[in-house]
């Protein structure tokens, strides 16, 4: 009873904001809400239609005085306002049949993110109705979701590839002994196969077909038995509606720029990693996250580029946000891995 009477005044709540995605923890119940980060608004009044998984559903198919948006770029806020909107629609929702107490909010954020990018999520939280905002560098959120024990002397390396970041670290001590940050994800994919059709074959398609392919026949290493897909766009020069056939090959072609900035990202980490903590890593191999992970193949490449074992693991979309969670439990003993406090 007075476990039920704790979480339903418990309100704490953990957040992976995403580029791509947005996911809520809240302590107590778990993961709640994982909904794409998108708002879609009246151009004119700002006005408010769906935001979320219903939002994204109007990418690209709205008249003209609707603009569904994607408030982060890069990782980081973009429309400080819509950003707001948004993770106080998702505050609420998470919130559900609680007494509505100003929620301590722990918020995972790229680890490349400047002071002023910092200040943007703490203030667009605090305008959200958070009580306190922690904020945790995703590799180390991640890193704490998968169990690594980052609080050991012994290097834990994670890399975690997002919608708008790739974020590669080494972890020892409760912190980050060396990082690199690159502002190259899952969109860049996405970008690079738009490019592609467009060049190739003069053909428009919408980033959700571009996100459809990477994900239905997308690779980053060669395969046995080579894929293809049917896929519709507007021919450029005709106009209409056309439809043509594409083969994995050629996609893993399109993708071979950002999956190339991937791994020259990863070989610089591992050249500014400590010799002792690259002991480490070769016995312990790197841990692979995020949503941008599950492209077929890339766990094969990254092992053939850097001769390590590459663990993928079982839910890479979840790990930041069950680290960020498990934070929630004792935010103060915490306190030399948080990256910024609301009243610092």
């Amino acid at each position: 009873m007075i476990s039920w009477f704790s979480n339903f005044l418990s309100n704490d709540v953990a957040v992976d904001l995403g580029t791509a995605n947005s996911l809520v923890f809240v302590k107590g119940e778990g993961i709640v809400l994982n909904e794409p980060s998108v708002v879609a608004v009246n151009q004119s009044t700002r006005k408010v239609y769906a935001v979320g998984r219903e939002a994204k559903s109007m990418l690209g198919k709205t008249p003209d005085h609707i603009s569904a948006i994607r408030p982060l770029k890069d990782g980081v806020i973009a429309d400080f306002e819509i950003t707001e909107i948004m993770l106080r629609e998702f505050i609420r929702r998470s919130q559900k049949k609680k007494l509505f107490i100003r929620p301590r909010i722990v918020i995972a954020v790229p680890s490349g993110i400047t002071e002023v990018e910092k200040r943007a999520v703490r203030d667009s939280a605090e305008n959200a109705g958070a009580r306190e905002v922690y904020l945790i560098a995703e590799p180390i959120a991640a890193a704490i979701g998968v169990g690594l024990p980052v609080d050991k002397p012994a290097g834990n390396m994670v890399i975690d590839i997002g919608g708008g970041t790739t974020e590669i670290a080494v972890i020892a001590l409760d912190g980050i002994v060396s990082d690199s940050s690159i502002r190259v994800g899952g969109d860049e994919m996405d970008d690079a196969i738009v490019q592609h059709v467009k060049k190739t074959y003069n053909l428009l398609i919408g980033d959700q077909t571009a996100e459809m392919i990477k994900m239905k026949i997308g690779t980053a290493f060669r395969l046995d038995k080579e894929m293809e897909m049917e896929i519709k766009g507007r021919d450029l020069v005709a106009g209409i509606p056309k439809t043509l056939r594409l083969t994995s090959e050629e996609v893993r072609e399109a993708l071979s720029e950002p999956i190339s900035a991937i791994v020259d990202a990863l070989k610089l980490a591992l050249e500014q990693t400590p010799p002792e903590l690259a002991a480490d890593i070769v016995d312990r191999g790197i841990v692979m996250t995020g949503g941008g992970s599950l492209l077929k193949g890339l766990d094969k490449l990254l092992k053939e580029e850097t001769n390590l074992p590459i663990n993928l693991v079982d839910d890479p979309l979840l790990c930041v946000v069950l680290g960020a969670g498990k934070i929630l439990d004792n935010v103060h003993s915490y306190d030399r891995i948080l990256m910024h406090r609301s009243h610092d």
